[in-house]
């Protein structure tokens, strides 16, 4: 028997929402952000925005939301190079001196997590989402790379979901490395990946079943699921219905928008 939505809901003691492609799209919020944000927050249901784009700190994301018309403190904001930076200082802590290939926004995430960034004699390699790329810094990452030094990246999203279209992301990054040098990042911290788990269950205090995942791709929050949190997979951003039978990831629930999820919510 098919289970109601209010049913695959049941149980849910907080929500993680995706941002682009799902609570907006380029510059435009998408429909049921601010009423589902509102709802969560007036019934104290813990949530929390969760990015794998890297490109910007969670300051800047604040930022960018409370224009759009959603009012949220930073601290509702978890990105993927901040979690990569907590990864790194708690699993490697020897490594001090980082070789980042980011925008200005992951260099002061890093720099405020104080790491030293260098370009000469590192002991780490750590890709973002840089939008700042050029053909001599990924010609010195796949030098880096060749030589087997430490290799990290924030996430591996291949593309970043637009208004019109999308924009080339990381995993592109990371195939034009891997088809240079042979080699894979040791490392790939953002979602679906279990640091980023580890790392929900410890800021919610919470099984992974009672966490559940919101968002618009099936490879990265979708597959969340394997690690045995609940999925909700909107269908406004890059994945369209026709993808999902064809997926090894399958959402527990699929609903349009975020409005959608709102009203199954609301009148559970």
């Amino acid at each position: 028997m098919t289970q109601a939505p209010h049913e695959i809901l049941s149980g849910i003691k907080a929500f993680v929402l995706d941002l682009d492609g799902t609570v907006f799209l380029s510059d435009r919020l998408l429909p049921g952000a601010i009423e589902l944000v509102d709802y969560l927050k007036h019934s104290n249901i813990p949530f929390l925005f969760f990015t794998n784009n890297s490109s910007k700190h969670r300051g800047l994301y604040a930022d960018k939301l409370n224009r759009l018309g959603l009012d949220v403190d930073e601290n509702l904001i978890f990105t993927s190079g901040e979690a990569t930076a907590l990864f790194l200082r708690e699993h490697f802590p020897h490594m001090q001196r980082i070789d980042l290939y980011g925008t200005p926004a992951l260099e002061e995430e890093f720099m405020g997590h104080g790491f030293t960034l260098v370009t000469e004699h590192p002991q780490a390699l750590v890709l973002g989402f840089d939008t700042t790329l050029t053909y001599a810094k990924l010609w010195r990452l796949c030098d880096g790379v060749r030589a087997g030094i430490p290799y990290f990246a924030t996430h591996p999203d291949i593309n970043c979901p637009l208004e019109n279209g999308v924009m080339p992301d990381i995993g592109a990054m990371i195939a034009f490395v891997a088809a240079s040098t042979g080699r894979n990042p040791d490392y790939v911290i953002g979602k679906p990946n279990p640091p980023v788990v580890s790392a929900l269950m410890k800021r919610f205090r919470l099984r992974a079943d009672q966490i559940c995942m919101v968002g618009d791709r099936l490879y990265t929050d979708i597959a969340l699921g394997q690690a045995g949190l609940r999925t909700v997979l909107v269908l406004s951003g890059e994945t369209n219905k026709k993808d999902v039978p064809l997926s090894p990831f399958q959402p527990d629930l699929v609903v349009k928008n975020l409005k959608h999820l709102y009203t199954i919510i609301k009148n559970s």
